[in-house]
This record gives C-alpha cells, sequence and structure tokens, in this order.
C-alpha cells in the first residue's frame, strides 16, 4: 500500500457506520466502483458483530478435499510462515498494531469440507492482531470461537479433513469481492466491501453526508400525512443538503 494506515480514530470512525452506508459513501467518493469490490453472494455471520469490522487485509489460500504431498515437517514449516505473514506489520507500521483482517478463499470445488476455523485458529489470529474474518470456507467449534472474533463464512462444517494453507499474501476473491494484501476492509453482517486507499480518510464525511440525506425523506415516509406531494418535497430537501 502506498498510503500510511489509518490511525484508530480514524479506523473508529469507519466503524460508526454500517457496511451498506459504507457502500452508499463510496458511491459518491468512488462511482466507478459502484457495481464491484464488495461481496455479492449469501454468506453466514456466526458470531455477534458488536460493531462493523474495520481492519487491513491479510489474504490467503486453503485446500482440505485431497492429502497434500508434502511431508509433516514441510506443512509445519508453511503453517508457521503464513502466521508470521498474518503477524507481519501493515504498509509502512513498524508494528502490529493496525488492526487486520483475514480474507481466506477456499480453493477446492466444494467449499467448506475441510475446516481451518474454528476455536485454536481464532484464537491465534485474534492474538496476532485480527479483528475478525471473511472466508467462502467453512467455520466450527460456535461455542468456543475467540471472544469478540467477527466472523462472516459460507458454511459450517465439523471436519478439518486435509485443510492446510496453499497460498498467502497473493490476490484472493471472496463471494464476488476481490481483495489484495493490505486493502482496507469495511465489513459487518451484510456483507465486506474495500475501501480504495486513495478516498479512505474521506469515507466517514461522506457516509455522514449519505445518513443526513436520508433524513428528509425517512421522516416523510414515516410521517402519517405522508403522500406523493410530502416524498417529492422530501427528495428536494435531501438534494440541497451537502
Amino acid at each position: 500500500m502506498d498510503a500510511q494506515p489509518l490511525t484508530q480514530q480514524e479506523l473508529d470512525e469507519l466503524a460508526a457506520f454500517d457496511t451498506p452506508t459504507i457502500c452508499n459513501a463510496l458511491e459518491l467518493l468512488a462511482p466507478e466502483r459502484r457495481n464491484s469490490g464488495f461481496t455479492v453472494e449469501t454468506l453466514l455471520c456466526p458470531s455477534a458483530l458488536p460493531r462493523p469490522m474495520v481492519g487491513y487485509a491479510r489474504t490467503g489460500m486453503i485446500r482440505a478435499g485431497e492429502r497434500p504431498a508434502l511431508d509433516a515437517a514441510a506443512l509445519r514449516q508453511g503453517r508457521l510462515d503464513y502466521y508470521r505473514y498474518i503477524a507481519s506489520p501493515v504498509g509502512a507500521q513498524r508494528d502490529g498494531a493496525v488492526p487486520k483482517i483475514v480474507v481466506i478463499q477456499d480453493l477446492d470445488s466444494r467449499k467448506g469440507v475441510g475446516c481451518f476455523w474454528g476455536e485454536v485458529n481464532t484464537a491465534i489470529h485474534k492474538g496476532l492482531g485480527c479483528q475478525g474474518l471473511v472466508t467462502d470456507g467453512g467455520v466450527r467449534d460456535l461455542d468456543a470461537l475467540a471472544p469478540g472474533f467477527g466472523i462472516l463464512c459460507g458454511k459450517l462444517t465439523p471436519s478439518h479433513a486435509y485443510v492446510h494453507p496453499v497460498a498467502f499474501g497473493t490476490v484472493v476473491e471472496v463471494f464476488g469481492m476481490v481483495v489484495r494484501s493490505d486493502d482496507l476492509i469495511h465489513a459487518d453482517r451484510h456483507g465486506a466491501v474495500v475501501i480504495p486507499h486513495a478516498v479512505a480518510r474521506r469515507v466517514a464525511a461522506s457516509a455522514s453526508l449519505c445518513a443526513r440525506r436520508e433524513e428528509p425523506i425517512l421522516k416523510a415516509a414515516r410521517s402519517p400525512e405522508f403522500s406523493i406531494e410530502l416524498l417529492e418535497a422530501a427528495l428536494a430537501a435531501a438534494d440541497e443538503i451537502h
């Protein structure tokens, strides 16, 4: 990434809005991305999210359907290399303090046949500075997941099968959303969206503008006297809010 990561205060400002409102804001700031950059497939949110996740992407790919060709020592080393990548600083930061979100693509043709995510890996990733996870693969151990670790996933599944990481730091596609390492991600129970670095520091203000423009329309729609005439006036009033 070229830009400095957002400060915690700036990240908190983004977390004050749900992901649909962030998408609304990006329609104003990056209209060329109006039909891309966000999840477009149905997903599950098996753990309660107290607020939206906002963090920088750590990407990876897994397989589980077939026994890997590597021996146990090589598999262990590969997993350690993956964890080192997860723990690595974001952008020009010298420490791991900037929050991260793991985005993992399941490469099996039958996604979720083996589960990488449960009690152990959510605890490890939380300890390495991750707020949560977006994966088109499976999750298990629902009663033992790391507290506060947000999850968006493709399915629930009980077994490891032969699950192992096969790549990390790569470009991935999850639920139709293309993600690169260090991309800024905003996610909640509706799905996830990539926030372009070039506009990231303007998104909170744009989201606030979108919310203000909705206020006169919602007030009119919820009025007992609601009518087409009242709606027309509300739409005109919304257009004048800048």
